[in-house]
């Protein structure tokens, strides 16, 4: 088979194993100059969703870019941009080695007592934030990986603080205005959505702690988005830093700017995938592409439940040579 066919068929393999228990789902795949993409649902490559913590992952991007500038440093204090707990940096907030915990405290809690309770985040406002930080003593910052919502958010907001924009505004800035993404910011209409149980759901509204996962795309955006991680851009020198960035989390997994990595075993080919996925209250997405080979990606869903295990069987195969 062709390259064209080959991606055709993988992509409606996909489709095919996240069909049920979802009402919609969108995949696209990239290799070299190919572009393959099929829907479900109703769904089309145009259908806006949020995608939730793959948000993080352009936070970190614009933190490179800022530090590519000599804007930023990225082992520059957080205490430089808001009030905040000594040694904690930029670099450790984009790589979840802080020591700050998952979310603000207390809303752990509130999340096990009320796991379905709709906007969980929207009282998290930049004065929210910084009272809730002033009361939490992280653990070691640099030493450890742990997973932090609330470090992702405080990444954004000093980014935010520090440049004087939105972080809508700065995401158009640093991101989706270099490299054409028309349909990707944070608010703003979505498709229909639905929770894990297929009921019709609200979008959230992340308020200050928006970088950690408030942002909203298109499958055909997120693609343009990959492919400038595997081909030059306009951001291919802060694409360049974000990667280059290492932090090893276990003998099989580690964490860039953003991103998470894993090489696969020889035995499987050794190929690197590097990837993020996200989840909100009514929708799930997934975004994963190989560098080294130049293939990519992208998975949204409608539906709050997860998407990663046909999702990465699709890279695999990508990386397997189509």
């Amino acid at each position: 088979m062709d390259v064209v066919t080959d991606l055709d068929e993988l992509t409606r393999q996909a489709v095919q194993k996240l069909e049920p228990n979802r009402r919609g789902v969108v995949v696209a795949a990239l290799t070299g100059g190919h572009t393959e993409v099929r829907a479900s649902g109703g769904l089309t490559v145009d259908s806006r969703l949020e995608i939730g913590s793959v948000t993080k992952v352009f936070t970190s991007l614009i933190l490179a870019r800022l530090a590519e500038a000599g804007e930023v440093r990225l082992d520059q204090p957080l205490a430089d941009f808001l009030p905040a707990p000594a040694g904690i940096t930029l670099r450790h907030l984009a790589t979840h080695t802080s020591g700050l915990p998952r979310l603000p405290k207390g809303m752990l809690l509130k999340a096990l007592l009320r796991p379905n309770t709709p906007d969980p985040y929207a009282h998290c406002t930049a004065d929210y934030l910084i009272e809730n930080l002033s009361r939490i003593r992280p653990a070691t910052p640099g030493t450890r990986f742990r997973y932090s919502n609330l470090g992702a958010g405080l990444l954004g907001l000093a980014l935010s603080r520090h440049t004087g924009l939105s972080y809508g505004d700065l995401v158009a800035r640093e991101i989706t205005t270099p490299l054409g993404l028309t349909s990707t910011g944070a608010g703003g209409p979505v498709a229909p959505e639905y929770d894990a149980k297929r009921r019709p759901t609200a979008p959230w509204n992340l308020a200050d702690l928006v970088g950690a996962g408030g942002l909203r795309s298109t499958a055909a955006d997120l693609i343009t988005f990959v492919r400038a991680h595997v081909e030059e851009s306009p951001v291919t020198a802060a694409v360049g830093l974000s990667l280059d960035v290492e932090h090893r989390v276990n003998p099989f997994l580690t964490v860039r700017l953003g991103w998470m990595a894993q090489r696969m075993h020889p035995k499987l080919g050794g190929h690197l995938q590097i990837y993020h996925n996200g989840q909100t209250g009514g929708a799930f997405a997934f975004v994963g592409f190989d560098p080294e080979k130049r293939v990519g990606v992208v998975v949204l869903s409608d539906t709050a439940r997860m998407v990663d295990g046909p999702a990465m069987e699709l890279l695999r195969g990508l990386q397997s040579g189509v």
